[in-house]
């Protein structure tokens, strides 16, 4: 399956987000999403995707070329190497951005709600590989922190956390980044969840500071669809969640300028990635969740880095 086909993935085969943010239980989510999307995958014209992403990984320079899987060539002209059951088991932390920024709403579910959905689900899906998940939460500070572990009883501990409402205010993107190339010694991915709506003077550092140890990362923007079209009809106050600045705008008159510094904003970020070959996704929150975790696998099979085997899951 070509790239191109993957993001024209069709949205209607998806869980409508509304009625899945209506489910309280936030492991209950995960699990239905998680399971829709493997469903999904299973009886969609992207089945190949799974099959390719369960049993292969793409070639890269250096590796042993005894291993390459020549049918597989002869019919698609794509070099791929069969998985191993004894390749290194994923160690994963997830970075949760629970600012103020993030209560926004215009949807009924705020990007907050959003984001730990997200967040949930990739916990949920790596922890029944077999894959080690940690967890940070962030505003101006970091907040709370579990090590990535895989055993009994973590899992449930880092979606209670999760569950946490936000006690901070500003948002410091570059304060939890840091905090994890401190701590974290051995290899892994550090998977980004924030509306990055934040100033960007440090990020590119601390990112490079990851890169540095050897760390994937994966970014995922998260934004409610108010903010990205800026759709309000009649001039309204509008307040800042973080400092608690209000001013009366009319939308009318600011919208187009609007529009053009937040796409300079959100296209800066993504550069920032990209230079550093760092995936990047931007979510709004009525996009269904099952594009982010295709998102998440999608990234994962394109490195060239080793990655063990994945199972699809009954």
């Amino acid at each position: 399956m070509s790239e191109s086909a993957a993001v024209a993935a069709p949205e209607t085969r998806f869980l409508d987000p509304r009625a899945l943010m209506s489910i309280r239980n936030l492991e209950f989510r995960a699990r239905v999403i998680v399971e829709g999307f493997w469903s999904g995958l299973h009886r969609s014209p992207f089945h190949g995707f799974s099959v390719e992403f369960t049993e292969y990984r793409q070639y890269s320079p250096g590796d042993d070329i005894r291993y390459l899987d020549w049918r597989v060539l002869a019919r698609s002209d794509r070099y791929f190497l069969k998985r191993f059951e004894d390749e290194t088991n994923l160690r994963c932390h997830l970075v949760v951005d629970l600012s103020r920024s993030m209560v926004f709403q215009s949807a009924g579910w705020t990007k907050a709600d959003y984001a730990a959905t997200l967040a949930a689900t990739l916990a949920y899906f790596l922890h029944k590989q077999g894959d080690a998940v940690g967890l940070l939460t962030f505003a101006e500070q970091v907040l709370d922190y579990l090590p990535a572990r895989n055993r009994h009883g973590h899992l449930r501990r880092l979606l209670l956390s999760l569950e946490k409402p936000s006690t901070g205010q500003a948002t410091n993107l570059t304060t939890p980044l840091e905090r994890l190339a401190e701590i974290i010694r051995k290899r892994g991915l550090v998977v980004f969840i924030s509306d990055f709506l934040a100033p960007l003077d440090r990020l590119e550092k601390a990112l490079l500071q990851l890169v540095a140890h050897g760390h994937e990362v994966v970014a995922f923007q998260v934004l409610d669809p108010a903010e990205i079209t800026f759709d309000f009809a009649e001039p309204v106050v509008f307040e800042d969640l973080e400092t608690g600045r209000t001013m009366m705008l009319d939308p009318l008159v600011v919208r187009e300028d609007y529009a053009r510094r937040l796409e300079f904003h959100c296209a800066e970020v993504r550069r920032m990635c990209e230079r550093l070959g760092h995936s990047f996704s931007r979510m709004d929150t009525g996009r269904p969740l099952e594009l982010a975790l295709f998102d998440f696998l999608r990234a994962r099979l394109q490195r060239a880095r080793p990655v063990k085997r994945f199972h699809r899951m009954s």
